[in-house]
């Protein structure tokens, strides 16, 4: 008998996957560049003391302050230092509006506000000459998720799977409610850093419980379905943010839900197998019985014995007696082979995926139509998998999947 037939907890884990995942794309939203130009005194002070006839529309006041780009439209990033009044004067485009005086956005921007009410664009003005910073925020998250992988394997070996995961909810809870009251931009950043770190720690750790709870001829569907969820949180995202178009409300819907999560984790199971191999074979065995026992199974309950967990895990425990480093894993040439190809592959996959992922909003304007249908989409591909995988196996599947 084999000691994954037990637990049935891939609900709970999957709904982790569902709500841990928008914090990836919830940049797509929080962080639009919304239509600027500059704050100009004639336009966009509360006095009439410039117009005072009320003659002057909008767009004329607009034509004398706000010289155009090489498109016919408003600069983005450049104002007349003084009222252009001759302009008024000129038919069709003044020629020589280049050489006119202009200067920097010096006292701010003005946003168009017709489809998000802020983002953090708005609240720090990423624009014009700020606008890297935009990238960087990205940047920040992305590399709290490397370094998430980095260390989340070793923790994960050596602190057990469902510690690491509770911890990582209650992280991404503080980190990213934090985020939405943040003060400065870098103070943002550096929470978004730590929201990164927790989001792959979570979604690493899940797909692990779900796999080792899981009998081997189901652990392929197992996987599947928490990408599944991946899928339905991408869509989840969509339609928020269509309802929500404040930055900050926006991240604390999606981060708030995240601290029941981290309450209920600790109902989780932690691994049997993890126990079993880390020298406590006594707590394995009960959380054996309490699966058992949970899923309506007394009988196999009853059967359960430290002698016939050791014998059904003999190879795994022997092999966990050796403790294994990094560096054993390219001891042979032949492991070593495979592992720099599939990271080759996970690398020529990620990149293309999370490129796509993080630049809806420079690609398309309905940004959560296509933040919904690109969630819609994979999921009848991802019935093609299970198929695949249980039917074809794993490296035929990659092979006609990956192009």
């Amino acid at each position: 008998m084999a000691f994954q037939d037990l637990l049935n907890q891939m609900a709970f884990l999957l709904l982790c996957n569902a709500l841990a995942a928008p914090h990836i794309m919830l940049k797509n939203f929080t962080a639009v560049i919304l239509g600027h130009r500059c704050w100009v005194h004639i336009l966009d002070n509360d006095t009439v003391s410039d117009n005072a006839t009320g003659t002057l529309s909008h767009d004329t006041l607009l034509r004398i302050s706000i010289p155009l780009d090489s498109n016919l439209r408003p600069e983005k990033c450049r104002r007349f230092i003084h009222p252009q009044w001759q302009l008024l004067h000129q038919n069709g485009t003044f020629s020589n509006m280049i050489e006119l005086d202009t200067e920097p956005c010096m006292d701010g921007w003005v946003y168009d506000r017709s489809s998000f009410l802020s983002t953090t664009v708005t609240e720090w003005d990423l624009v014009c000459e700020s606008q890297s910073l935009n990238s960087v925020a990205k940047f920040f998250f992305m590399a709290g998720m490397l370094m998430g992988s980095i260390v989340c394997g070793y923790l994960t070996d050596r602190f057990g799977r469902r510690l690491l995961m509770t911890w990582s909810l209650f992280q991404l809870a503080i980190a990213e409610t934090c985020a939405a009251l943040a003060p400065t931009f870098l103070v943002y950043c550096s929470l978004r850093l730590l929201a990164g770190m927790s989001t792959t720690t979570i979604l690493t750790n899940t797909v692990l419980l779900i796999v080792e709870w899981t009998t081997p001829k189901c652990q392929a569907m197992g996987a599947t379905m928490a990408i599944v969820s991946c899928n339905l949180g991408q869509i989840t995202i969509g339609g928020l943010a269509y309802g929500i178009r404040n930055w900050h409300t926006l991240q604390l819907v999606v981060s708030i839900p995240i601290f029941f999560l981290f309450i209920f984790s600790r109902w989780v199971s932690e691994s049997a197998r993890w126990l079993i191999i880390n020298n406590k074979p006594e707590e394995g065995l009960q959380k054996l019985e309490k699966a058992a026992r949970v899923n309506g199974m007394e009988t196999s309950a009853d059967a359960l014995t430290m002698e016939a967990v050791r014998s059904t895990m003999k190879e795994e425990l022997q092999a966990a007696q050796n403790k294994p480093s990094l560096c054993d894993l390219f001891h042979s040439p032949n492991l070593t082979k495979w592992i720099c190809l599939l990271s080759l592959v996970r690398f020529a996959i990620a990149l293309p995926t999370f490129g796509l992922f993080l630049h809806l909003q420079h690609l398309v304007t309905k940004v959560f139509l296509v933040q919904i249908l690109l969630g819609a989409v994979s999921l009848p591909s991802n019935y093609v998998s299970i198929w695949t995988l249980n039917h074809k196996g794993r490296r035929i599947s990659l092979f006609f999947l990956c192009p």
